[in-house]
């Protein structure tokens, strides 16, 4: 009794550190580091980024304010040259102040004097369009989820940990573009999800499965390779754009970065560059949602095409037997027809003829033959007697 008691109790003693060691390992795998970036709001404003300027004052206040005064005349500039083309529609600086609902920074150097930015400046659309002529918003493609891998070192990164190429698509306005995209933010279980091996995949019914809890009607995929030179040197991106279940390929480019602060900047660039190329294979109609992924193939198959409907039948019984007589309806053509034929069908049926209720016959008489001419009729017709 003694041993059964040891044994189990170390039994115990190793069951329970391993059963401890894989619901952590489990919890690791679902936590683990930080994940998830939310994408901003998308909205239908006009936005123009990458705008450096260098502004001046007497405080770094003043500086500020007029970094930022420049940085809405240069965008102004350009928002005007690629909706109406050529240089022209110059405002004031109170009116821009009145259009502009937004300045994002995305580098800023504050002295006590001098302010060098990069600026990117939002503009309100009901506002501006009505200077600018553009009303209403671009038409869309269908709804696409996302799905961005980057390749560092070997391993392919979808949402596992946050990086620069998903944190490049978050931050990507997409109001300009005429691709709708679902941005998913990697966060709980979207990480176990949406993983680098989901894009090997090519069942349709799993795709679908995904597909409908993000309310998307295909996917896009672009992939970014970082490739260091040396540590501390030059960083290479090549960047490649692919989409459907089927992984098919679109386009690809290469962009450099000098080291390694400049890969935000070079993933910002290629989101830019990738949407273009979807862009483009959207005007060419290359872009296309497959029907498979929103109808089952094999339901297709065995659905039966709508037919004419058999003429319908009835069954009564003969009169002269009990094998039942089939009755074909014809179809008809009009409205007295069908009424006629309706009279028809209710008048009773005549009895069925028997020899008591027969009406009598009439019989035929044969006519009796004449007599050839000169000769006297075989019983002639006797006189009557006088007497």
């Amino acid at each position: 009794m003694k041993k059964n008691l040891s044994k189990t109790g170390r039994i115990m003693t190793i069951a329970l550190p391993a059963a401890l060691l894989a619901s952590a390992a489990l919890y690791a795998q679902i936590e683990g580091p930080k994940r998830g970036i939310a994408p901003i709001a998308s909205t239908g404003d006009f936005e123009v980024d990458g705008i450096e300027v260098e502004g001046k004052g007497d405080t770094a206040e003043e500086a500020r304010r007029d970094g930022w005064e420049q940085a809405q005349r240069i965008a102004w500039q350009k928002l005007w040259q690629k909706n109406r083309g050529g240089s022209g529609g110059s405002i004031s600086d109170s009116t821009l102040d009145g259009i502009v609902s937004a300045i994002v920074v995305e580098q800023e150097q504050i002295g006590p004097r001098r302010y060098i930015a990069k600026l990117g400046v939002v503009f309100d659309r009901a506002r501006a369009g009505q200077i600018l002529g553009v009303r209403g918003i671009t038409r869309k493609s269908a709804p696409l989820m996302i799905l961005p891998v980057m390749v560092d070192g070997g391993a392919p990164i979808v949402y596992e940990h946050r990086n620069a190429w998903q944190s490049a698509w978050a931050k990507f306005r997409t109001s300009e573009s005429r691709i709708d995209y679902i941005r998913p933010s990697g966060a709980g279980g979207e990480s176990l999800l949406l993983n680098a091996g989901q894009i090997d995949r090519r069942s349709r019914n799993w795709w679908r499965t995904i597909l409908e809890q993000f309310g998307a009607a295909d996917v896009i995929i672009p992939i970014v390779r970082i490739e260091r030179s040396w540590p501390g040197g030059p960083v290479k991106g090549v960047f490649t754009a692919r989409y459907g279940p089927d992984n098919k390929y679109l386009s690809s480019f290469t962009l450099q970065a000098s080291n390694s602060t400049g890969i935000p900047q070079m993933m910002a660039q290629g989101v830019q560059q990738i949407d273009g190329i979807y862009q483009t294979a959207l005007a060419a109609g290359r872009l296309r949602s497959e029907s498979s992924l929103i109808f089952e193939s094999d339901l297709i198959k065995e659905e039966d095409l709508e037919q004419p409907a058999p003429p319908p039948s009835s069954t009564s019984t003969s009169p002269e037997g009990d094998s039942p007589a089939q009755l074909q309806v014809e179809p008809l053509d009009t409205l007295d027809q069908a009424v006629r034929e309706i009279s028809r069908q209710g008048e009773p049926a005549p009895p069925p003829s028997t020899p008591q209720n027969r009406p009598p016959q009439p019989q035929a008489t044969q006519p009796r033959p004449s007599a050839p001419p000169g000769r006297p009729p075989a019983n002639p017709p006797q006189q009557p007697n006088g007497n």
